[in-house]
């Protein structure tokens, strides 16, 4: 059966121009990544995720995290947080203080620091835990009608699942969507995603299913949502290092067959445009060191010889940069062997899920007093 390709996405009274929502990365999506990918084509560019605790307690890193370019329509923040009342305050804040949006939950990150604590992936294990959360975060958004929506994984393993549970719970606690990522948590980022599995959460449940996993060009993300029947779908990895990506997301759902493949010229002009942006952002010593991490991810597959590389990953001003790009052949064509290839971290499956102790013993935890961490951790 092939269902038919959105146009739009609503989530609650947000309506989004395309249905697709930029993933939230630690490190990456910062305001000045947001930004660049909104000058390509339009959808939901989520922040970097930020920790609930981190927020309510008034964590200056937390706080700092928390920044929007002067262009950001849609302010949306992905929060991660296992305690209900820290939750609850955290999406208060937000709302109150920092006029987002939008606010999508975190139940999806496979990092051992973050399972360990029963955190990210590991928390729909606990059914009930997992609804008084979502309760608490509904009910803090409310009176600003502002949505919230979820993040989660198939499950703990092949023989943990909960993805079906967790989309019950979130339509019965008022969210106005879930995202699946058709990976467990074992698999972290490993082998392919199961896109039956969003097929058979979107037969489930009557809220919005958003599509997560190996959407490497605009053509997945047409697969499938004819294959899924989702709402839209979740871009992450993908989008490394090849920001108009969206650009040809925004086409390919609007029915136009457009597709960018970009001469390294181009490419060129657009890590000058992104890192422009981060040292408007961050300032230019920092913004450039935040670019370096971007260098191999943008000159993935083109013959831009190893010397330029290294010199290019320790950029230092934007004065620099521009002596170095102007060394790249602005005539090469785009590798095409890349197209539909991965891109970012992919690693191995794990043997086992670090969990707290006695964790699969339950699967209600109502009331679990859990230790949420302060510190920086991945999106799911």
């Amino acid at each position: 059966m092939s269902h038919p390709v959105p146009t739009n996405l609503r989530l609650g009274a947000l309506v989004v121009d395309t249905p697709v929502v930029l993933a939230p990365m630690a490190g990456i999506t910062n305001a000045a990544y947001r930004r660049l990918c909104a000058e390509q084509g339009a959808g939901l560019y989520v922040c970097e995720m930020i920790t609930s605790r981190g927020l309510v307690e008034g964590d200056e890193t937390t706080r700092s995290m928390l920044v929007f370019d002067d262009a950001e329509r849609i302010r949306s923040v992905q929060l991660y947080g296992t305690d209900p009342v820290y939750v609850g305050k955290a999406v208060e804040i937000l709302c109150a203080e920092y006029g987002v949006d939008h606010v999508d939950l975190n139940f999806g990150c496979p990092v051992p620091k973050v399972t360990r604590k029963g955190g990210g992936g590991a928390l729909p294990w606990k059914r009930g835990l997992l609804a008084d959360i979502l309760e608490e975060a509904v009910g803090a958004a409310a009176p600003y009608d502002v949505p919230v929506t979820m993040k989660t994984r198939k499950g703990l393993d092949d023989d943990h699942l909960t993805y079906l549970d967790a989309g019950r719970i979130a339509q019965e606690t008022g969210c106005a969507a879930i995202a699946l990522h058709g990976r467990t948590v074992a698999q972290s980022y490993s082998g392919q995603a199961d896109w039956d599995a969003i097929a058979a959460l979107v037969e489930e449940v009557d809220i919005p299913v958003l599509g997560n996993g190996d959407i490497w060009e605009a053509e997945d993300a047409l697969r499938m949502v004819r294959q899924t029947g989702a709402a839209g779908v979740v871009v992450g990895r993908g989008c490394l290092g090849r920001p108009w990506l969206f650009r040809d997301l925004a086409a390919a759902f609007a029915g136009e067959p457009a597709r960018t493949l970009p001469t390294l010229g181009e490419v060129r002009s657009m890590m000058r445009r992104h890192a422009e942006l981060l040292c408007e952002h961050l300032g230019e010593e920092r913004g450039c060191k935040e670019f370096r991490k971007h260098v191999s991810w943008y000159l993935k597959g083109f013959r831009a010889g190893g010397e330029l590389r290294r010199s290019l990953a320790l950029v230092d001003s934007l004065a620099a940069l521009d002596g170095l790009l102007a060394d790249l052949d602005p005539d090469e064509p785009f590798p095409v062997s890349e197209l539909g290839a991965p891109r970012g971290r992919q690693g191995s499956p794990r043997a086992r899920v670090v969990l707290p102790e006695g964790w699969l013993e339950d699967t209600d935890g109502s009331g679990v007093s859990l230790r949420e961490e302060t510190a920086e951790v991945t999106g799911g």
